[in-house]
Formats: structure tokens, C-alpha cells, sequence
């Protein structure tokens, strides 16, 4: 869970995964959309995959990257229970 926060903590990251809730994209696509050099664009999408909020998916030459909807469901899981608001606190409401 610490990776998965660490990754969400850099506004480039948040921007990356935006842009693949919309569906997958290739690793040049997703480059295309900042003005920074590929080592680095890399570097984000390894984070992201590291805490698995992404999976990449080779697709002839390029490589495709999607989003990992059960790593962002377990984060927001996590925060819901923090404010008080999410499952566990539903179970205590019917106790």
C-alpha cells in the first residue's frame, strides 16, 4: 500500500493514470503528452507498475500500458475506512 501511495504522490503519475482511465495506451502516447524525456516518462511508468496501478502489454514493437482498477478500488477502500465512510464503518452503523 505504501508504493501505491508513494506512486499517487507525484502530480505527473496522478496525470498518467487519468489519462488511462479513458482506456490503454501505448507507453509513446502517453509520453507524447509531456514535455520531458523518455528516461523519465519510463521512470514514472515503472512506479506505477512497481505499485500496481498499471500493467503493461506488449503490442508489436510498443508497449501498451492499462490501468489497474482493483489497485486504485484497494486505495480508495483504504481511504473511505480512514474518513469513516467506507465498509467497515457501514458494518459498525449495524451493530
Amino acid at each position: 500500500m505504501n508504493s501505491l501511495f508513494k506512486a499517487l504522490s507525484h502530480p505527473v503519475r496522478r496525470r498518467i493514470i487519468a489519462m488511462l482511465r479513458k482506456g490503454p495506451l501505448a507507453s509513446g502516447d502517453i509520453a507524447a503528452a509531456f514535455d520531458m524525456s523518455w528516461p523519465t516518462i519510463t521512470g514514472h511508468l515503472n512506479a506505477l507498475k512497481e505499485a500496481g496501478l498499471v500493467s503493461p502489454e506488449r503490442e508489436g514493437q510498443s508497449i501498451r500500458y492499462r490501468l489497474e482498477i482493483s489497485a486504485v478500488e484497494e486505495a480508495l477502500a483504504f481511504l473511505m475506512d480512514l474518513s469513516g465512510t467506507g465498509a467497515a464503518k457501514e458494518e459498525d452503523r449495524h451493530d
